[in-house]
């Protein structure tokens, strides 16, 4: 019970920002290009920037996690690293954030230890090396009942204990690469016949 109170204070305490249609990281489809043609995803948000790679032009579920000061531009990960789109080439999916739950494709990880965590139907698999993986009832998601809002506080567990997490949309980098995040997490494990350990790292809603 103390722990839910104390997820729930801090869900609270953390700052409103944007309106619902300015939250990130959200999911776009390519729009506006020819079939034949792509679309270019550049260094800098600049037209005139060096171009890093392309999208199809049947590309969906792109996920955007950032974008420049003036709002035409929008960063995307590409491969190891990423850069930058028009996003009038952009049409937005309907929101993968529901009241009181997780989008179905989150995935999170962190490096230094190295462990990951997916959403796996109503549940979650925890995994680090040398370990057999965790799957992990999902026990309580909330949210702070803002429309579109990312941050999330969960909590889930089995036999061996309990993980706890926030998570809420800043900017994140893994440390292994040059792909750039919207979301950073917070992971506490602990149980009775282990110690309690906290994991820091970043999430993404790409498929």
């Amino acid at each position: 019970m103390m722990r839910r109170i104390l997820l729930t204070g801090f869900l609270m305490a953390a700052p409103l920002v944007a309106a619902a249609q300015d939250y990130l990281p959200q999911l776009y489809d390519v729009t506006v290009v020819e079939t034949w043609d792509t679309l270019n995803v550049r260094e800098a948000p600049d037209g005139k920037a060096k171009i890093v790679g392309t999208l199809p032009s049947t590309a969906k579920g792109v996920e955007l996690v950032g974008r420049d000061s003036t709002g035409k531009w929008g960063r995307v990960n590409l491969d190891e690293g990423s850069g930058w789109v028009a996003l009038r080439f952009l049409k937005p999916q309907a929101s993968v954030w529901k009241p009181a739950s997780l989008p179905l494709s989150l995935s999170c990880g962190g490096t230094e230890p190295f462990w990951s965590l997916d959403t796996v139907e109503n549940a979650l698999t925890f995994t680090e090396p040398d370990q057999p993986d965790r799957k992990l009832s999902l026990r309580t998601v909330m949210d702070r009942g803002i429309e579109g809002d990312p941050m999330r506080g969960m909590i889930a567990g089995d036999d061996k204990g309990r993980l706890t997490a926030v998570m809420q949309p800043r900017q994140c980098s893994d440390g292994m690469s040059d792909r750039r995040y919207a979301l950073t997490v917070t992971v506490i494990l602990d149980g009775q016949d282990m110690p309690s350990r906290m994991l820091t790292g970043c999430c993404s809603i790409a498929p």
